[in-house]
């Protein structure tokens, strides 16, 4: 058992970690030395876990904090839950989520960022205070999908889910969700049914596509079903987790924050049924037929899976521990394509299925 444990909090470290963060993480023990004593100055968010403008902030904030990063020893971009630790919110007059405040480092009276909050401003108000510039990696090309008068119409009803933000250049509300959109499509970059699309209101080119659409408010955010033209508004938040689940319940799509897949991605709910006989006792001969019969009507890759680890749990009672254990240890090592990684990811997920308290003991 404590074998199996330790397998899945590898494969589960592997699926979902992130990547450390670059924003220091301040409490009540290491506040006063960091911000207030260091001599150096500091950018402070304080902020609540269920705050949906804190989310919405998060990305930006982090990317502020990695352009900045090489610079550590002369400026600190910093965050504190104010939730978790109000005596901090309330020590410095903290009444809503996010507060932000400059700290000179030298004493305990901040000044109020009263500034936007997308990425321009925040890095334009740290290099007036600091003559600092910030260190950007070459950007990735970008996963959206710019449209005009002509490509919404061609791609707009066609063979792909479609999720559209109309933004305006001078909107402030639109720099902050730029970063968080390019990440969504990242996310959704290896779902070939799935587009993340925006449409520059303004340009020329773009005009009449917003019109017709009855954009008149920036961001507006418009999901397009694939095969149908009519729009669905999207009215709920704005972080990559929201559109995340948004585009899943949708598109039937299975990614997670990150780009990868949740633990629902390859299972099949009428072959789970049949495995959960299986655990529960039942001959493994009796199901596997049932299963067998199941997938043949289904007409699907990993339905054929399920009817493969039947047949390897028949000849080899340690074959799911040892394939799980071999799946996760080719994704640790990495390297491999995101359709690759899809797919072990999916097969994994399959796996779990046969590895029940029951499964277990008969395996």
């Amino acid at each position: 058992m404590a074998r199996l444990t330790s397998l899945l909090t590898s494969a589960l470290a592997v699926f979902g970690a992130n990547a450390a963060s670059s924003v220091l993480d301040l409490i009540p023990s290491n506040f006063d030395d960091v911000v207030l004593k260091s001599g150096k100055p500091a950018l402070v968010e304080f902020f609540a876990p269920w705050c949906g403008h804190c989310k919405t902030l998060a990305p930006v904030y982090e990317e502020l904090a990695a352009g900045f990063e090489f610079a550590k020893d002369k400026v600190v971009i910093g965050k504190v839950d104010a939730d978790d630790h109000k005596e901090l919110g309330r020590r410095f007059g903290v009444q809503g989520f996010p507060t932000l405040k400059w700290f000179d480092g030298k004493s305990d009276t901040p000044e109020d960022y009263k500034g936007g909050r997308d990425l321009d401003s925040l890095t334009a108000f740290i290099r007036e205070k600091t003559a600092l510039k910030p260190k950007t990696k070459k950007a990735a090309p970008s996963q959206v999908e710019m449209l005009n008068d002509s490509t919404f119409k061609k791609l707009i009803g066609g063979d792909k889910d479609v999720l559209v933000a109309f933004t305006a250049p001078w909107c402030g509300h639109c720099k902050t969700l730029a970063p968080i959109w390019e990440t969504l499509a990242t996310d959704f970059a290896s779902e070939p049914s799935v587009l993340i699309a925006k449409v520059d209101a303004e340009a020329p080119n773009a005009k009449a596509t917003a019109q017709d659409q009855g954009v008149s408010s920036y961001p507006t955010i418009k999901y397009f079903p694939k095969g149908s033209s009519e729009a669905m508004p999207y009215n709920g938040g704005r972080s990559e987790a929201d559109f995340v689940t948004f585009l899943n319940e949708k598109a039937g799509t299975h990614r997670a924050v990150g780009g990868g897949l949740d633990a629902t991605a390859g299972t099949i709910a009428a072959l789970d049924s049949v495995v959960s006989k299986f655990t529960g006792g039942a001959g493994l001969a009796e199901v596997a037929e049932e299963a067998t019969k199941a997938a043949a009507s289904l007409k699907d890759k990993y339905a054929e899976y399920y009817v493969k680890v039947f047949g390897k749990v028949k000849d080899n009672e340690g074959y799911v521990e040892k394939e799980l254990k071999r799946l996760t240890g080719l994704l640790k090592k990495g390297g491999l394509a995101p359709e690759k990684v899809d797919d072990l990811i999916s097969r994994s997920n399959i796996l779990r299925k046969f590895m029940s308290d029951q499964g277990k003991s008969e395996l």
